[in-house]
């Protein structure tokens, strides 16, 4: 029985915590809030008191549930090293079984499990889209033309005319490939971040690196998962776990912490109770690594081929990225390798941005409220662009800037990488010619 399918797998978890109250300084809502509720030791009180009888599943113990961004500061602040993601995915599983899950959801997940429908729904978007947004003057995203449930100062991204996949073969080939390696896109690269997601080929194809973009690949379900529609998750998992696992492939390469930590973590989870699709669950997960990482720890950063960038940045560490997957040092080493590079640190970088996916949807005021601090931050490095390696990430900061009085472009890490290739290749023209 998986954490997903019963909350007395939990129990473990619940009895590690001795409420000392360390996660008061790290989580981002009770910084905001103040109440007791909204910070882990809260939540595993009112977990405890439904598993005792004391307390029904009851909307107001959903929307408690609901107050959290998983960004796992808790949990490496934690002196009993309590799990506590995994207390409140599996709680919000609970909650779907016992209320159900609400009827919007219903439909969004169905049609996210069903990637057909769900490319063509935003491939109609991407045509009409500028009937229901207007562009911003000068940040990269829209406006929305009249209330939908979107806050009309918010700022989208534009959806790409055509996605990412359909602009790239199946098989990326390279002459004497020094890897053999999977890409899997994500659903904000594919759809809104195109040009990362070329520069992601690109950087791979200059390294000898042969790629492989299964065509099939669709939602890696962390939404879902976030949601507690466990059945869902479970047939979207077992679908890549079968189109993943069939590649002979040394590598899969993720760009999004999320879509990493799903991967690399939460299907193995989901499948526990399955012995097969488990066992290739955990294969996976032994091949899942951040472009970031891979580009630094197997086939080694090349400062030869480099050439200048003359900007100022600042890195921002996306939660699941940098404690879900560990990635922190390595976009870090990217960034420093680069000539004319100026690299900032800046204040807290690791604290979350507020944006939890889903959850900047449906607490949007308090997400910007997260967010701010982030957007103090970032104004106080004098940086000319921000960077970092999550798309949910770029949106929010984007949107935070909007709301907070700055304009910065802001980039993925690889796409800063990418500027700094086509750099040197045009000083060695320069030369040749």
């Amino acid at each position: 029985m998986t954490m997903y399918d019963s909350l007395e797998t939990v129990k473990a978890e619940l009895a590690k915590c001795m409420k000392c109250g360390n996660c008061q300084e790290v989580c981002p809502i009770y910084l905001e809030e103040r109440k007791e509720g909204t910070v882990a030791r809260g939540k595993i009180k009112l977990v405890e008191a439904v598993l005792k009888g004391d307390l029904k599943y009851t909307d107001g113990f959903a929307e408690k549930l609901a107050l959290c961004l998983t960004c796992k500061a808790c949990n490496a602040k934690c002196p009993c090293g309590v799990k506590v993601d995994k207390i409140i995915l599996g709680t919000r599983a609970a909650i779907v079984k016992n209320k159900g899950l609400h009827p919007l959801k219903k439909f969004i997940f169905g049609t996210l499990k069903r990637p057909g429908l769900f490319n063509f729904g935003l491939k109609t978007g991407s045509v009409f889209q500028g009937l229901v947004f207007k562009k911003h003057k000068s940040l990269n995203g829209s406006y929305p033309r009249f209330p939908f449930g979107l806050d009309l100062k918010r700022i989208i991204p534009p959806l790409a005319s055509t996605p990412l996949r359909d602009q790239l073969p199946e098989v990326v080939k390279v002459d004497n490939p020094v890897k053999k390696v999977a890409f899997f896109t994500g659903c904000t690269m594919n759809y809104l971040y195109v040009d990362a997601g070329k520069a992601v080929v690109n950087i791979l194809k200059r390294n000898n690196v042969e790629i492989v973009i299964p065509k099939d690949q669709h939602c890696c379900s962390m939404p879902i998962i976030a949601h507690g529609d466990a059945e869902t998750a479970k047939e979207m998992a077992k679908s890549h776990v079968d189109i993943f696992g069939k590649l002979d492939v040394d590598a899969i390469i993720t760009t999004c912490g999320s879509c990493g930590c799903t991967f690399g973590h939460h299907y193995q989870e989901l499948l526990e109770d399955d012995p097969e699709y488990y066992e290739k669950a955990k294969a996976i997960a032994a091949k899942i690594i951040d472009i970031s990482d891979f580009i630094v720890k197997e086939i080694g950063l090349d400062k030869v081929k480099l050439g200048p960038v003359n900007m100022k940045v600042t890195y921002h560490d996306p939660c699941h990225l940098n404690r879900g997957m560990g990635v922190k040092d390595s976009p870090r080493e990217i960034l420093k390798a680069i000539p004319g590079l100026e690299f900032v640190e800046m204040k807290n970088a690791d604290r979350c941005c507020g944006s939890a996916g889903s959850f900047s949807l449906t607490h949007y005021d308090l997400s910007m409220d997260i967010h701010k601090h982030k957007t103090e931050a970032i104004k106080a490095t004098g940086a000319d662009a921000i960077v970092t390696g999550c798309g949910s990430c770029i949106m929010q900061i984007t949107d935070g800037m909007n709301r907070f009085d700055l304009n910065l472009p802001i980039y993925y890490t690889v796409e800063i990488l990418a500027k700094s290739y086509a750099a040197k290749e045009a000083e060695d023209k320069k030369v040749a010619s």
